[in-house]
């Protein structure tokens, strides 16, 4: 890592429009492509105190700060166009969490590496409408959020509830949503409003190894911990009615779930054997990049495949995952109500993931690529008329879902043309973390924070109250800044707004 003063550091950064920067080649040796990151004032504040920070003599261990991270990247082999950081960018393992990249599959020397994805692969988030109303949830709000708490199996170790023996676990491994589906977990048009239709068609799940199958095979179905949640939600601003109409979503008050989870240890394990097995092809290939962390392998090594079929079947567990929790969900609603799933109109808005890497199609100086695209952070967001979204959404472009802190809002997005043009057609995925998770247990008492909730009148249930420290909204960057500009530099649109008024976390 090349350390400089401060000073000398900023002099390769160049702000090129009210919400974006361009970090210039040299900022890190070998960048094959320009760096940029979307921020406005208050974001480049922390973006740039980060930087500060890291050029202080003595500084030693923790990442990398953002910048350097996505400068990083842009010297990885066969990247192209951008190494593009978005609003919500924080320093994390290898890429920078909110890092995206996109890597030429015509170039034999192109990289996959698992920093890119993350270690929860498929994290993501999905959201269920209902026909309910703030007036019909508030008095039994407090029963709905325990139903909801009692019927999801949250927490660190949390066991699924839904019964799995080892050979249906390869299936569902294979088959992503169509299991669920074969299963009567999911409904037929749920399917329809799914990345990538909840199956990735390349998972092989030969190539995972039996220690992640054994660590998947109980979690099926589990919330996990960190910042997985449920939250019962309510519309609290429309800002592009025609678009929300045609999610479902008529006007404001209306109840809404959101399931942000991914795949549990089973992803974790996924990528740390991918690590192990790419640090070998690194040697063999020499491949040299700036950082350890991004341990990689060319896509169309032996090792660059296995990862991605593996990749493929954790991103299919994360589906499954989130599926059993609908079904759970929509139990929990039925029971309180009394009314089937089906008459509280408790179908899927969308399910976006925000870890994952794919093969897409996109125009590079005016000639149409096929890109591997790694996400870290970052969530899919094509434009209207884009042939991957569902039919529902041709017209409005696709529903992005950027998840909020624990008791603030959250938010429904869609794609643009510009964000096609500009960032492969990604937008944020989240607030970003402002504070580690030790500095927010140092700073923070938790009985605090879950007052704080409370006076806002929400309900909480939490698996590991010792841990709400880490996920209090104080140790975020704010997801209204973040969304603001992403809104602003025109990437995706703003189109819903939501409000917790229950928050089911591990």
């Amino acid at each position: 890592m090349v350390v400089r003063p401060y000073n000398d550091e900023v002099k390769y950064l160049e702000k090129i429009s009210d919400t974006c920067w361009k970090i210039n080649k040299g900022f890190q040796p070998n960048m094959n492509v320009e760096g940029v990151f979307y921020v406005n004032n208050h974001l480049e504040k922390l973006m740039f105190e980060e930087l500060r920070n890291s050029c202080r003599p003595g500084t030693v261990g923790g990442f990398l700060p953002g910048m350097k991270q996505i400068a990083n990247v842009a010297a990885l082999p066969g990247i192209v166009g951008r190494s593009v950081g978005l609003p919500d960018v924080h320093s994390g393992y290898g890429f920078a969490i909110g890092n995206m990249a996109a890597f030429d599959m015509d170039d034999p020397n192109s990289i996959v590496s698992p920093g890119g994805v993350g270690f929860d692969i498929n994290c993501g988030v999905r959201l269920l409408r209902t026909n309910l109303f703030e007036k019909d949830i508030k008095p039994v709000q407090e029963q709905i959020a325990q139903s909801l708490f009692d019927h999801i199996p949250v927490g660190v170790g949390s066991k699924g509830i839904i019964p799995m023996t080892a050979k249906e676990m390869e299936e569902a491994l294979e088959m992503g949503m169509d299991w669920s589906l074969r299963e009567g977990y999911v409904w037929a048009e749920d399917k329809e409003h799914c990345e990538e239709y909840g199956r990735m068609l390349q998972a092989d799940p030969s190539k995972v190894s039996n220690r992640a199958k054994k660590r998947g095979l109980p979690q099926l179905g589990t919330l996990g911990a960190g910042n997985h949640y449920a939250e019962i939600q309510v519309v609290s601003e429309i800002y592009d009615k025609w678009s929300a109409s045609k999610m479902g979503i008529e006007e404001k008050g209306q109840v809404c779930v959101m399931i942000h989870s991914g795949s549990r240890g089973f992803g974790h394990q996924v990528a740390t054997d991918a690590l192990l097995a790419m640090e070998k092809a690194m040697k063999r290939d020499n491949i040299e990049t700036n950082d350890r962390q991004l341990a990689c392998a060319r896509i169309n090594s032996e090792e660059g495949q296995d990862y991605l079929k593996a990749m493929a079947a954790a991103a299919n567990f994360a589906w499954v995952n989130r599926n059993s929790m609908t079904f759970l969900t929509r139990q929990a609603f039925s029971k309180q109500f009394n009314m089937s799933p089906d008459d509280l109109d408790m179908h899927v808005i969308y399910d976006v993931s925000h870890n994952i890497a794919k093969i897409e199609q996109h125009v590079i100086d005016g000639r149409l690529k096929t890109l591997l695209v790694h996400r870290k952070g970052s969530t899919r967001a094509f434009p209207p008329h884009h042939p991957l979204i569902p039919v529902d959404y041709q017209l409005t472009g696709q529903p992005v879902l950027i998840g909020g802190t624990m008791g603030t809002c959250s938010y429904v997005l869609t794609g643009t043309e510009q964000g096609m043009k500009e960032t492969f057609g990604s937008t944020c995925h989240g607030a970003g973390r402002a504070m580690s998770r030790a500095k927010s247990r140092r700073n923070l008492d938790f009985q605090d924070v879950l007052n704080k909730l409370q006076e806002n009148g929400i309900s909480i249930r939490v698996a590991s109250p010792k841990l709400v420290m880490e996920e209090a909204p104080e140790s975020y960057k704010n997801v209204t800044d973040v969304v603001d500009t992403c809104h602003q530099a025109g990437i995706s649109k703003k189109c819903i707004q939501l409000k917790p008024i229950a928050v089911i976390k591990g």
